[in-house]
């Protein structure tokens, strides 16, 4: 497998390991958006939310908050942004991981989100909700 996120669980490319499993590995994010910028990764390959069994998720979530608590001891952050990217647009590497990002006053980082609410009425609400539930 051609996965630099396998490679680097395998050792056969070096990393910045903060916390280590049986079923992740956390590692310094090498762009570090933020200090203490880090990734959490499942041993297993999973492409994507979209391919991962519950029991990961809940390996992979849970593991969350140990690592969040780390990086606000450690630096002291005014928050904290966890993100993961699925497929298209930005999912850079094709095995899921967590981002998670550190905030500081002025890290000149930011997330973008377009507010659509006035273009919805309360039907529109509805439908969306009903397409949801049809397919949990």
């Amino acid at each position: 497998m051609n996965c630099i996120f396998c490679k680097i669980i395998e050792g056969e490319i070096p990393s910045y390991k903060v916390y280590e499993d049986e079923y992740i590995m956390a590692f310094l994010d090498i762009s570090q958006v933020t200090k203490g910028h880090t990734l959490i990764v499942p041993k297993k390959h999973v492409k994507n939310i979209f391919e991962m069994d519950e029991d990961v998720s809940n390996i992979i979530f849970k593991s969350v908050p140990k690592l969040a608590n780390a990086i606000k001891k450690s630096f002291k952050p005014i928050g904290l942004n966890i993100i993961s990217n699925n497929e298209k647009p930005l999912q850079s590497v094709d095995h899921f991981h967590i981002h998670l990002v550190p905030r500081y006053e002025d890290d000149g980082f930011d997330i973008a989100f377009k507010n659509n609410q006035a273009n919805l009425e309360n039907k529109d609400y509805l439908e969306i909700l009903e397409k949801l539930k049809e397919n949990i």
